[in-house]
């Protein structure tokens, strides 16, 4: 069970006794303890200590909060592709900064990624969800082997392969990173980039 590295807001009861963000982030931690398919409105309500009718007052449903969470992650990932196509002409440059960037959502933002890497497709919610993680994926790829055009990337190795070996290690980070923690996320974002163009450098480009 992965431990999000921090604490929900003590339950206060009443209508509406959290405001609507403290209503998600605790929802988020329970879907990511529980599993979404496994968490019950009572058990929201339970956690959160308030009513169904008061949990309904900030959410119409349960899938309306998921829908929420996955759409925080999503915005947030297509917005750094979207910055760094802006911003760099150069393939190899948009990808440094996409990089730099998916680490630095996933940190701020880690039970919001956390939820979206579980998705399995199950209901439209997630089906939905998947649709842009996929178009999202399609989006890097694409800029992977403009840069192994230009010759950064190594062009010996698939340019899906190398963006599924790229968001492996970055999506990774989920598994072990605590906000708050003695990893400092602007260095593991720095990290990240070495490690993993290290790797698939082209031999020209040294």
């Amino acid at each position: 069970m992965v431990q999000l590295g921090f604490d929900a807001p003590a339950p206060k009861r009443g209508r509406p006794g959290y405001d609507r963000e403290q209503v998600l982030a605790v929802a988020v931690k329970v879907f990511n303890e529980q599993g979404y398919d496994a968490t019950s409105v009572a058990d929201l309500s339970a956690t959160l200590g308030l009513t169904k009718s008061a949990l309904y007052h900030h959410f119409e449903s349960k899938s309306a909060i998921l829908e929420l969470a996955l759409d925080d992650a999503l915005d947030a990932l297509e917005a750094v592709v979207d910055d760094a196509t802006a911003r760099h002409p150069l393939a190899s440059d948009r990808l440094r900064s996409i990089i730099r960037g998916a680490v630095r959502v996933l940190t701020e933002k880690l039970p919001s990624v956390t939820l979206l890497l579980r998705v399995r497709g199950n209901g439209e919610v997630e089906t939905s969800a998947l649709v842009r993680r996929r178009a999202f994926d399609q989006r890097v790829t694409a800029i992977v082997a403009e840069a192994q055009a230009e010759g950064l990337i190594r062009d010996d190795v698939d340019a899906a392969v190398a963006t599924r070996l790229i968001f492996g290690m970055i999506n990774s980070v989920v598994e072990w990173y605590r906000p708050g923690g003695p990893v400092d996320p602007d260095e593991l974002g720095e990290d990240i980039l070495r490690v993993s163009l290290d790797g698939l450098q082209s031999r020209s480009a040294d």
